[in-house]
């Protein structure tokens, strides 16, 4: 048997056991362990000791929980609530009232939890119920909140940039810097249609009304400072050079358990609770990065990294019929498989073709993170769908057609990004970060 159809046999039972409903982590290792073997019999599983402590090894990868621990503590603590209260009175006066909210809630939000799911959740968990409440039109409202909820894996921190910078020893700092730029434009992008729509159609979003008074005016802003306080004090020393990610996320993780005793409700138990959901999310992370690096060692040593590479470069694709190729397989991807598992499936197979057509790899972090967030809202298997339909009483296809306008917003960043690369570039190249 050659070994392309053996690849096409692991790559198919991937898919199998996806549909089936194994967990990711698993979908990933089974195939992979029986590639090795059918490549080498059992000495081909020799390696996978050394190879699983020196690919877990990683100081990187230590700020993955920390990042996850203060996410959990601002939700839990109450302060994710306390922050789209703020923000109701400063952003909703805007033509789309909450819907204005929403966007700019996830945005903040998504710049101190590093997950799509968690933004998604945490600001939908305290939107929905007051959208519904006020008569938005729900397709738009439950949209606007699953493609806000994307924003967490482009805004930094980002789980996604910090997993592909594992895998391609890329500087995770300037990965972050590289998606602040494109991440204001698709949040401002989102924010212009919302106006333009409640503009033309008025009956989508009630007008509301703003701060009555200096008073009112200084409680809003109060309950935004904890965030611009959290924000500052884990990016601002990353971006500056001061410290690694992961002594930011630590600073990050101190910072959130002192605000969350001040302004929220951060008791022992509530901290305890943070903890027992950090080690499950962060372990569930973790083991999907671990089975990846067991696939990336299979691909390896069968030397598919380099077949493909050859095979791709021999189709003599332009650089944008390439950056074409890849949008239909992230497509195909986004639909069946969740957002890390599109990663580390598919950057071991992409990133050594990326020098032949002279792509900057931090350019294209921003490029992949961008793919995956359409993923995130593609039916069927698109998280953030589910993430909204969960928290509220609609319909999934309400949820999938509030997205649609999103997901063309998207498509234009993403094409401003492949077209001006300086969009992502220009950060770290003017900004020290280590």
């Amino acid at each position: 048997m050659s070994p392309e159809v053996q690849f096409l046999i692991a790559m198919a039972l991937f898919l199998c056991l996806l549909t089936a409903g194994m967990a990711v982590p698993f979908a990933i290792a089974v195939p992979a362990v029986i590639y090795l073997l059918m490549q080498g019999g059992l000495p081909a599983l020799q390696g996978l000791g050394l190879m699983s402590w020196g690919s877990m090894n990683s100081f990187v990868l230590t700020c993955v929980p920390l990042f996850m621990f203060m996410a959990e503590i601002l939700r839990i603590s109450g302060l994710s609530t306390r922050i789209y209260s703020g923000l109701s009175k400063l952003v909703a006066p805007l033509p789309g009232g909450l819907l204005q909210t929403n966007i700019a809630g996830c945005a903040i939000f998504a710049s101190v939890s590093g997950s799509s799911i968690a933004t998604a959740a945490s600001i939908g968990g305290v939107a929905l119920p007051q959208l519904v409440s006020r008569n938005y039109d729900r397709p738009l409202a439950a949209g606007s909140l699953a493609a806000g909820g994307t924003l967490g894996i482009l805004l930094p921190p980002s789980f996604g940039m910090i997993v592909y910078g594992s895998f391609t020893e890329t500087s995770v700092p300037k990965l972050f810097l590289a998606g602040i730029i494109p991440g204001v434009i698709m949040t401002l992008f989102f924010m212009i249609y919302i106006g333009i729509h409640a503009t033309l159609k008025p009956s989508v979003a009630p007008k509301e009304r703003g701060p009555q008074s200096a008073g009112e005016l200084l409680r809003a802003l109060a309950d935004v400072l904890p965030f611009a306080i959290l924000i500052t004090g884990t990016l601002g020393g990353i971006y500056a050079g001061l410290v690694t990610t992961t002594e930011g996320a630590t600073i990050g993780c101190l910072l959130a358990i002192v605000l969350g005793a001040v302004w929220g409700n951060l008791t022992p138990r509530v901290f305890l609770e943070a903890m027992h959901n950090t080690i499950k999310f962060s372990g569930n992370i973790l083991l999907i990065i671990l089975t990846a690096y067991i696939f990336s060692y299979a691909i390896s040593f069968a030397g598919v990294g380099e077949k493909v590479t050859e095979f791709i470069v021999g189709l003599k694709l332009s650089r944008l019929e390439f950056f074409g190729a890849l949008f239909i397989l992230f497509t195909v991807l986004g639909c069946l498989i969740e957002s890390l598992g599109m990663i580390v499936i598919t950057v071991p197979l992409i990133f050594p073709v990326l020098h032949r057509y002279g792509i900057d790899p931090i350019m294209f972090g921003v490029v992949l993170v961008l793919f995956v967030e359409l993923g995130q809202i593609s039916p069927p298997i698109g998280i953030n769908l589910f993430v909204i339909q969960s928290i509220w009483d609609g319909k999934l296809s309400e949820v999938v057609l509030g997205t649609i306008p999103f997901h063309l917003i998207m498509f234009v960043v993403l094409a401003m990004v492949i077209f001006w690369p300086e969009l992502a570039l220009w950060l770290p190249g003017h900004v020290a970060a280590k």
